[in-house]
């Protein structure tokens, strides 16, 4: 949390657009009792405020916890920052979260993207994501786009964001300024 905050903070005072960074919570993470004081330190330290983060959990992760959840990310989402469902459509759970947890985003899991032109039957479980999250609201991220093919689906499905090796390789924060920069 700390590194990520420090990253941003050098972005934004070298004049980078402001950038959300996203930072994958584990369980472990996630009921941590100081989770919430350790973020609220990270980014005064680094004189951000919450939007500056996103923070990506798992629905297995949100469903396990539910009761303890809702409380705990109504307090992140009222300092600002953005909550994700990652990996959504994978996990073993109900769909009542979705519209009872403050999340702001979903994040269409690659295994179905990496199979949409091949399977319709996978073709229509991202179509059918897509839909519900836009009638809840929320934003679209695909994971794992790889092929114009991908992309072109997905954007004619509605499809907001999208992230994968079509674009780029994970880059190291050098890598990213240069990338940015261009």
């Amino acid at each position: 949390m700390h590194t990520a905050c420090a990253q941003n903070r050098a972005w934004r005072d070298r004049n980078f657009p402001p950038l959300r960074i996203a930072i994958n919570l584990s369980a472990a993470q996630f009921r941590h009792r100081g989770l919430f004081g350790a973020l609220q330190a990270a980014l005064a330290d680094a004189r951000l405020s919450g939007d500056a983060l996103e923070l990506e959990l798992t629905e297995s992760l949100l469903m396990d916890e539910l009761v303890d959840a809702r409380v705990l990310l109504e307090r992140l989402h009222g300092e600002g920052l953005s909550l994700a469902v990652d990996d959504f459509g994978t996990g073993y759970s109900s769909l009542s979260y979705l519209s009872s947890l403050p999340l702001d985003t979903l994040k269409v899991d690659r295994a179905f993207v990496r199979e949409m032109l091949r399977d319709p039957r996978q073709a229509a479980i991202v179509r059918g994501i897509v839909a519900l999250a836009k009638s809840l609201g929320l934003t679209v991220v695909a994971e794992g786009v790889e092929t114009e093919g991908q992309a072109e689906l997905l954007r004619r499905e509605g499809c907001d964001r999208m992230q994968g090796y079509l674009y780029d390789r994970p880059l190291p924060p050098e890598g990213l300024e240069r990338w940015l920069a261009a």
